[in-house]
C-alpha cells in the first residue's frame, strides 16, 4: 500500500514543480514585455496636447445657491473651485505606459496632475449631489449627477443615485441610456456600474406593469 502512495506524491510534487516553473516563465516574460514597452514609450517624444478633451465645470448651470452655508456643501463648492484654477481630463482607463505612447513621456507629469484633478472632480460631485438628495433637492442632485455622467466619470455612487431618481419617476428610458454610456467606460468599475443600473432598470420596469 505505501508504495503507491509514494507513487502519487512523487508524480504530485513533479507536477506541481512543473507548473511552478511555467507559472514563472510566463511572468518573467510578461514582465519583460513590460520593460519593452515601457523603454519604448520612455523614448517618444513630446506631443501636442491639442486633441486632450478638457472639462470645464458650468458653475453657472449647478446648483450653486442651494444649501452654500452647510459646511459639507461649502467645502465641495471649495475644492470645484479650486479645480476650476486648473486643466482637467478624464484618463480614467490609460495606463502611463499608453500615455507616454501618444502623447510624448515629457507630457506625464502634466497629464497625471490632469487626471488627479479629474478624479477629484467625479468624487467631489458625487459627494454634493447625494448630500443635495438626502435633504430634500433631487432635481438640483439630478443636475449635478448627469453633468458627471457627461464627463464619463466611473463612480459608482453617481450611477446607482442617478439610476435610482430615474427608476423613482419610472424612466426606463434614461436608465437604458445610461447604460448606454456605462458600456463605454473604460475602467474596472464597468461591469459593477451596469450591475447596478440593470437592477434599476428591472426594478423601474416592474413598477410600470404594477
Amino acid at each position: 500500500m505505501k508504495y503507491p502512495i509514494f507513487a502519487s506524491f512523487i508524480i504530485f510534487s513533479l507536477t506541481l514543480m512543473y507548473l511552478i516553473r511555467r507559472r514563472r516563465q510566463k511572468e518573467e516574460t510578461t514582465y519583460k514585455s513590460f520593460l519593452d514597452e515601457e523603454l519604448r514609450a520612455n523614448s517618444v517624444r513630446k506631443k501636442s496636447l491639442d486633441d486632450l478633451k478638457l472639462i470645464t465645470i458650468p458653475f453657472d448651470t449647478l446648483p450653486m445657491n442651494i444649501l452654500k452655508d452647510d459646511p459639507k456643501v461649502k467645502e465641495c463648492h471649495r475644492i470645484l473651485k479650486d479645480l476650476a484654477d486648473n486643466p482637467i481630463a478624464n484618463l480614467t482607463g490609460f495606463t502611463n505606459t499608453e500615455l507616454k505612447f501618444k502623447y510624448g513621456a515629457p507630457n506625464l507629469e502634466i497629464l497625471s496632475r490632469y487626471d488627479a484633478s479629474y478624479t477629484s472632480l467625479a468624487r467631489t460631485l458625487s459627494t454634493w449631489a447625494h448630500i443635495l438628495f438626502e435633504n430634500g433637492y433631487e432635481a438640483e442632485a439630478l443636475s449635478i449627477l448627469e453633468f458627471a455622467v457627461s464627463t464619463n466619470t466611473d463612480v459608482r455612487t453617481t450611477y446607482d443615485l442617478l439610476g435610482k431618481i430615474y427608476s423613482s419617476h419610472h424612466q426606463s428610458e434614461k436608465i437604458k441610456e445610461l447604460i448606454s454610456v456605462a458600456t463605454k467606460i473604460n475602467s474596472l468599475n464597468k461591469n459593477p456600474i451596469l450591475n447596478i443600473l440593470d437592477k434599476h432598470l428591472s426594478e423601474s420596469n416592474s413598477d410600470n406593469q404594477a
